[in-house]
């Protein structure tokens, strides 16, 4: 699956296509279809042009959502093409309401801590999830090529229908690509990284109205300002690449 190819309108910004439409539409294409979809945030698109393998990722994608305020924000003033936001927590939200359909196939989670793979679990499983069907993986720390023999084993041997990617931006969408490309198999990769931890209270509780007026750097800024503060700051640059680049690849 390619949503480039189907009939689904996107919105290229810096060469990659973010999907024109609902969270509904992003779910059915990945339902039907599988495929690879990332969520790419401010701080990691600006790394586009350093890091080529994270790019790349996007590049190769099968659906991407367009979850950065800030990047919609200055998309939507200098772009007759306007873009709606979605979110990887309201696709997360939209996600754990579907859990008749996905209990139906095998869940694979990738989580960054066996504690966040069962507190995860646990989330989904009040959520009416079958706990039978839901599959825990704790990813060890990856370097820059991002390989994962072990990852590529179990999912063989599993055969999940859905896999959730709940680790770090500009990690996970690497090794969403290694097993799209390395799998026999088509899954619906989804690489949410710590959206269902504003589900389970990891991270700070974010109701959706704050996600909805783009105030969810905010709230992740007062919880944790050293961490997310100067991450968000880095954010800023993606003006001068849209500006530059607009709807064409970054170049180096």
């Amino acid at each position: 699956m390619d949503i480039k190819k189907s009939n689904n309108p996107t919105v290229q910004i810096l060469g990659i296509s973010f999907i024109k439409g609902k969270v509904s539409d992003a779910f059915n294409l990945l339902k039907h279809n599988g495929g690879l979809m990332t969520v790419p945030a401010a701080p990691a698109l600006v790394t586009i042009k350093e890091d080529k393998a994270y790019y790349e990722s996007l590049l190769k994608s099968d659906l991407i959502i367009p979850d950065s305020g800030y990047m919609i924000l200055i998309w939507n003033i200098i772009s007759k093409k306007k873009l709606h936001k979605i979110s990887g927590l309201e696709f997360i939200e939209y996600f754990t309401k579907q859990s008749n359909l996905i209990n139906q196939h095998r869940l694979m989670l990738i989580n960054p801590s066996d504690e966040d793979g069962s507190i995860n679990k646990n989330y989904l499983e009040i959520n009416g999830f079958n706990n039978n069907t839901i599959y825990n993986y704790t990813a060890p720390f990856y370097n820059n090529n991002v390989t994962d023999d072990n990852l590529l084993k179990m999912c063989e041997e599993v055969q999940p229908k859905w896999i959730m990617v709940n680790i770090g931006g500009g990690t996970q969408e690497k090794l969403g690509l290694y097993l799209k490309e390395n799998l026999s198999f088509s899954p619906a990769i989804m690489c949410t990284g710590a959206a269902i931890s504003f589900k389970t209270g990891r991270q700070v509780k974010m109701p959706l109205w704050i996600d909805y007026l783009y105030l969810g750097w905010l709230a992740r800024c007062i919880s944790k300002p050293k961490v997310f503060i100067p991450r968000y700051l880095k954010g800023f640059k993606l003006l001068c690449l849209i500006l530059k680049y607009k709807s064409k690849p970054y170049e180096s």
